[in-house]
């Protein structure tokens, strides 16, 4: 396929890496372009911890779903954290499509 690719931007907990470069994998094959988070500070990335950087990362990920025609929630075990469930509204208020890993 040649063409416009739509634009998603990944949000879900960090703790869920695996899942995220699954997610990533498939979505590029369906002819997708995504974006996802920088840094996985629940599977190790311990820079994400200090003082100031998760504020920056959870804003900058808020300007990546400006960018994004759709968001895709990974919500394994149905799991969506404070950081993700404020990502979900932040998409909504911003007329973006939702689609989920895990139906709700």
């Amino acid at each position: 396929m040649v063409g416009k690719y739509p634009v998603i931007t990944l949000c879900g907990s960090t703790r869920f890496k695996d899942a995220f470069l699954e997610v990533q994998k498939r979505l590029t094959l369906e002819g997708n372009i995504f974006i996802s988070v920088g840094l996985f500070g629940h599977s190790g990335d311990d820079d994400v911890w200090m003082e100031g950087t998760k504020e920056m990362l959870d804003d900058m990920h808020k300007r990546k779903i400006d960018m994004a025609d759709a968001i895709y929630v990974i919500n394994v075990g149905g799991y969506i954290g404070e950081s993700t469930q404020s990502e979900i509204e932040y998409a909504q208020r911003n007329g973006k499509t939702i689609e989920y890993l895990e139906k709700l």
